[in-house]
């Protein structure tokens, strides 16, 4: 009988490579569990290390790697300085790499963790979509951060972290209602889209509801579908069709700072002013928002909470460590000169 491999204590561990090479050589930042399991299956198999094991570990880098799906979204820009501050100061090095239109995510992540020979991914961006089995042939740890999911289909079996669009797409709302605005419209995310669009739509109906405003289907423009999403030449063509259909709204919400950056154009093109005629709310708290004029009310995403609670998460399950597998967390409002308080208005 021929003498089994390294890889076949791996394959009968249901575990990886480098996670028998760290059971055989006793690294302590395997899990304790784990580790047991392997040598059951060593001691079972009457497996004898050789030299691939100790091969292995001598060769092993201590490289994560951030898949990141948006690679120009201005969005994400701070957060790869977080992701590299963070995990250089833990020991680790970070290499990141843009996800291509078209490339199947799960593919590209298994492709990267065995040519990098890396130690963890961060999924950054992007949309997750069911079936989510694939992602359980992963070696390695993985986190999501800021991933997109089906509005049915939650990442339970994911560790991950972001904020509840739903609630915060109510959150904005109910802040132009509480400004008096009662005839509201959105620019959400394709007609056919059930992650991000939907739930910060589904959010922005609820507020109606809670305030027993109707929901005029007129009022509700959906991203055009023959245009990149969440650009500013998106926001300023869907701007555009909504204001052809109808100008019976005294605000509008956009689901993304960067679709009220196009938006704003369409507006005064319209021959419209910002707040006077229309008042304008994004969503994402992107710093540029600051320089527009007048400069955007919006509610901004944690950028530096969540990239930090992120790599919490995954140098966690590096180190064997327990870690909360779901964590949201709220938006911060930022107001600034893009919304008309019409409470008071007789």
């Amino acid at each position: 009988m021929k003498a089994l491999t390294i890889k076949d204590i791996a394959r009968l561990s249901g575990v990886g490579i480098s996670t028998v090479s760290r059971a055989i050589n006793n690294d302590p930042r395997i899990n304790a569990k784990t580790k047991a399991h392997v040598l059951d299956v060593v001691q079972k198999y009457h497996y004898v290390p050789n030299d691939t094991a100790r091969a292995l570990q001598a060769t092993e880098t201590n490289t994560v790697g951030i898949l990141v799906s948006g690679m120009d979204n201005i969005f994400f820009q701070r957060m790869y300085h977080n992701f590299e501050e963070d995990f250089e100061s833990r020991g680790y090095n970070c290499v990141t790499h843009a996800v291509e239109n078209g490339e199947e995510l799960v593919d590209t992540a298994m492709k990267l963790e065995r040519e990098r020979r890396l130690k963890g991914i961060v999924f950054l961006g992007g949309k997750l979509t069911p079936p989510y089995e694939p992602y359980q042939n992963l070696l390695v740890p993985h986190v999501c951060c800021t991933v997109a999911h089906d509005i049915e289909e939650p990442l339970t079996t994911f560790y991950a972290v972001s904020v509840d669009d739903e609630k915060e797409g109510k959150k904005a709302t109910e802040y132009l209602i509480g400004k008096g605005h009662r005839k509201i419209a959105i620019i959400t995310g394709r007609a056919d889209d059930r992650t991000v669009g939907a739930q910060r739509l589904k959010g922005y109906k609820a507020a109606l509801k809670a305030h027993r405003i109707p929901v005029d289907e007129d009022r509700i423009q959906f991203m055009d579908p023959n245009i990149a999403e969440y650009t500013a030449e998106n926001g300023y063509e869907s701007a555009k069709e909504l204001l052809a259909r109808t100008r019976d709204f005294t605000a509008l919400f956009c689901i993304s700072d960067v679709i009220a950056f196009g938006a704003s154009r369409a507006i005064y093109e319209a021959g419209l002013s910002i707040p006077e005629d229309i008042s304008l709310m994004g969503f994402d708290g992107m710093w540029i928002g600051e320089y527009m004029k007048p400069a955007l009310t919006t509610v901004a995403q944690p950028l530096d909470v969540l990239t930090h609670k992120a790599v919490d998460m995954l140098i966690a399950q590096l180190e064997g460590e327990d870690a909360p597998k779901q964590v949201t967390y709220d938006t911060l409002l930022i107001e600034r000169d893009s919304v008309k308080d019409i409470s008071k208005k007789k």
